[in-house]
């Protein structure tokens, strides 16, 4: 494993995590693993083969510059859903032709950005198709004539078991297209030369345990584009989004890229390209969170061990009640206590776990919260004007810093006025 322990400290492939957190002033930081984002990435590559495929990487799962080249490096597209993601997919070397714009409110400025540099963009609503023949007719009176590649998403009305906060495929939830409003749609589409629609897309939602949802969706986007071919739209794409969740609670039980594909294979047409959007499982277990003890308390039965990490850094457990399997990162050989493993935002939500039989550190002891390399930095804030953590990466006996931490002259020269915007 990337991050394993040895002689009972940390380490991430060849390094020993407590020499690097010595060797580094930056407390909290993530810390990613090359070799743990190249397997996971490397394991839908094989899961994929013999089918026509493409793996478009999430980026709202985390954005670091450093680890997007990685994986452009190893094949993937890019899923955006903002158009400063976009750019940094394009500073990140991706061919624009192999990424996927999604979103329920693309603003215009984002859809004109895409149109501009040839993105495919999933229409969502109404204002969305509207939105993005207007860019494309914009393009076309500054002399860029060519059609824009879309795909309609569309709301397959299927509902994992996941939190209702990472659930996107239901009847009433603000993404994608109903089934049956899809004939006013495509009767927009047959008028509108400069939108060629090439495919359908759906999604499903996040921490999927369950490959079954992702069969049903998929018998049932099949159908659609059965039928929608029978309308002259020539359809090459299915975009079926949704990630599998990743073993937070290291149960050992949760579906591979593997399972998930065998449940797809030979339900769709052999000349239809079935793009998969995974953010999560590719970089999930590839990064953890670093924190520093800062000490431990005890309210009535309550024990407390306080770190330097908080919701600020990672919000996850506090957001969704999301779990995270935690440790430390050294040797630690105090009572075992029951704790509640706290930050120090002024917030009784500010917990990283609670209930977790761990050995009483002393001051200073690294503690580790692991799968935090989705949706961690990612999230992250300046609430309580805690500032947004370093980043750092393992490859082999190799660690280079990737993001540096915010300092408060970042956060000060960001507030400075500039300018009276009014009165003029």
């Amino acid at each position: 494993m990337s991050f394993h322990i040895r002689d009972r400290y940390l380490y991430c492939e060849g390094i020993n995590v407590k020499d690097l957190q010595n060797a580094v002033q930056d407390s909290p930081f993530y810390l990613y693993s090359a070799a743990q984002l190249r397997a996971n990435v490397a394991a839908y590559a094989e899961a994929l083969a013999g089918l026509p495929a493409r793996i478009s990487y999430a980026v709202k799962a985390n954005g670091n510059l450093t680890l997007l080249r990685i994986l452009r490096n190893l094949g993937c597209g890019a899923t955006l859903v903002s158009g400063n993601e976009l750019r940094l997919a394009l500073l990140a070397g991706f061919d624009p032709a192999d990424m996927m714009f999604n979103g329920n409110g693309k603003r215009r400025d984002e859809v004109a950005l895409a149109v501009q540099h040839g993105v495919t963009v999933n229409i969502d609503s109404e204002f969305d198709l509207e939105h993005i023949a207007a860019a494309s007719h914009a393009a076309a009176a500054r002399g860029a004539a060519r059609p824009v590649d879309v795909l309609l998403r569309v709301n397959p009305d299927i509902r994992p078991d996941v939190h209702p906060y990472v659930a996107t495929g239901m009847r009433d939830s603000k993404f994608g297209i109903r089934a049956e409003q899809l004939p006013w749609f495509l009767d927009r589409l047959k008028g509108e030369p400069l939108l060629r629609l090439v495919g359908l897309h759906c999604h499903l939602g996040s921490t999927i345990k369950d490959v079954q949802v992702f069969y049903d969706a998929t018998i049932l986007m099949g159908d659609l584009t059965s039928s929608i071919r029978q309308q002259g739209f020539e359809l090459r794409y299915l975009n079926l989004g949704g990630g599998l969740g990743i073993d937070y609670e290291r149960t050992g039980e949760m579906p591979t890229p593997q399972a998930l594909l065998d449940a797809l294979r030979g339900q769709l047409p052999d000349d239809l390209t079935l793009i998969v959007e995974p953010g999560r499982s590719i970089v999930g277990n590839a990064g953890v969170l670093i924190c520093r003890v800062i000490g431990v308390k005890r309210n009535g039965d309550k024990h407390f061990i306080v770190t330097d990490g908080s919701m600020a850094a990672l919000i996850r457990p506090s957001l969704y009640g999301a779990y995270h399997h935690i440790g430390f990162i050294e040797p630690v050989d105090g009572e075992l206590q029951v704790f509640d493993i706290v930050g120090p935002v002024c917030e009784s939500a500010d917990f990283l776990g609670k209930a977790r039989m761990l050995p009483t550190p002393h001051e200073d002891t690294g503690l580790v919260v692991y799968d935090a390399g989705a949706y961690g930095y990612a999230m992250s804030s300046s609430y309580n004007l805690q500032l947004r953590p370093a980043e750092y990466l393992v490859d082999g006996d190799r660690v280079m810093q990737i993001r540096r931490a915010e300092t408060f002259e970042d956060v000060a020269l960001a507030q400075s006025p500039l300018s009276v915007i009014m009165p003029q």
